[in-house]
């Protein structure tokens, strides 16, 4: 089965696709078929995933999964929530894609941590939600989300993964999410969780089974 991916966020990609590679799909970002992303315009991750899912699936008359993932910040009244990925007004600068993509996240973690300046309360979640559509009129969309507690540290430690990460401390871990090696993110993050629960409902209301059962 192909399954659009609406994103064109390659860590994004790399993630999704590790995390569904048991499932009988070839995941495709939209990016490779000339697809534009959609806009974004509402208040809740559900609602943005869904419109992202059903703007892939129209137009490229596939099926399509969209991620809408964030950051909510307790102290912050769950800032920066939807608005996770641009944070910080940052002016459109030149060079590749994933080099404007860095350059955000160190303005998006550097006004995080001005903002959450003399907090005693830095608890956080990372929050996935996934949304898969058959069509872009399907009218049962399946919806999962996922949810991944932790608290912001007052600087970065480490260099993998991207976005909020490195500002991520989980403390059962005793480590930042971009101290923690890719397979243990893949397995216990938002999207890990979000995607636990999307294997469960592609297998009953899509009746796909995992690969070799």
């Amino acid at each position: 089965m192909k399954l659009v991916l609406a994103s064109n966020n390659a860590k994004k990609l790399a993630e999704l696709r590790a995390l569904f590679a048991s499932l009988p799909i070839e995941l495709l970002p939209q990016g490779e078929l000339g697809i534009a992303e959609a806009d974004e315009p509402h208040h809740t991750f559900i609602e943005n995933a869904l419109a992202k899912a059903r703007h892939a699936s129209l137009a490229s008359g596939l099926a399509a999964i969209a991620d809408d993932s964030g950051l909510c910040v307790d102290a912050l009244g769950g800032a920066p929530g939807v608005q996770s990925a641009v944070y910080a007004p940052l002016p459109l600068v030149p060079g590749e894609r994933e080099q404007r993509r860095a350059a955000q996240d160190a303005a998006n973690n550097a006004l995080l941590l001005e903002r959450l300046a003399g907090a005693t309360d830095r608890a956080a979640r990372f929050v996935s939600v996934l949304v898969a559509v058959r069509s872009a009129d399907d009218p049962e969309p399946l919806v999962a989300m996922g949810r991944w507690g932790g608290e912001i540290l007052a600087a970065p430690r480490g260099t993998g993964g991207f976005g909020y990460d490195p500002l991520m401390f989980i403390p059962s871990l005793k480590s930042t999410v971009a101290e923690l090696d890719a397979e243990i993110k893949n397995a216990m993050s938002h999207r890990a969780r979000a995607a636990a629960q999307m294997f469960g409902l592609m297998r009953e209301a899509w009746r796909l089974e995992s690969r070799g059962g």
